[in-house]
């Protein structure tokens, strides 16, 4: 089965591909005239408006996701923005390392919202996935994209960017969102 991700972003697409792997459901880009506004107030309205217009542009099962990383210490900063929070990712990075210079309290969750539409834009399930853990100090790791190497994961002393892809999938804000996900389409499909 084929389902629409609501992305333009390759590294979010391979990530799904390779959580839901053996599901015998592929994810798929949702092709040209993609070009979602984001200015929903939450992460659920975000994903929403995403999987709409994928659903516009390609009639099709579309799965959208929002996701960001909130640190406690910014009031839930960058949050909506994480994607638009500063120029380049390192950029981002050194944003929030200098953001949190001199702070104690460096807790931070990443959390993540999908939507699933049918062909129609109806809504048939929605799912939230999220990741504690705290900003560290100096970034680390070169796996994953994004925010990775400055989030350590809760009950470890890793960043998600010394973490395998594996171990990543199976903690992540993303792979648990889209693990519920997974879990509602298999009942869907008997």
């Amino acid at each position: 089965m084929k389902i629409v991700f609501a992305t333009g972003n390759l590294n979010k697409l391979k990530e799904i591909n390779e959580i839901s792997k053996g599901s015998g459901i592929e994810f798929i880009l949702p092709g040209d005239g993609f070009n979602p506004v984001e200015d929903g107030k939450t992460f659920e309205e975000n994903s929403y408006k995403k999987a709409k217009e994928a659903n516009r542009v390609s009639k099709m099962m579309s799965l959208a996701d929002d996701s960001g990383l909130c640190v406690e210490a910014l009031n839930g900063a960058p949050g909506l923005f994480s994607a638009r929070y500063a120029g380049t990712q390192q950029e981002k990075i050194d944003k929030i390392l200098n953001e949190l210079e001199g702070s104690t309290n460096r807790k931070a969750k990443f959390v993540c919202v999908m939507t699933l539409l049918d062909e129609n834009g109806e809504i048939l399930h929605v799912s939230k996935g999220e990741c504690h853990g705290e900003i560290a100090q100096k970034q680390s790791g070169t796996n994953g994209f994004g925010y990775d190497p400055v989030f350590i994961v809760e009950n470890t002393n890793r960043t998600m960017a010394e973490m395998s892809e594996d171990e990543k999938n199976n903690i992540s804000h993303r792979g648990r969102a889209l693990t519920d996900m997974l879990s509602f389409l298999r009942s869907m499909l008997g």
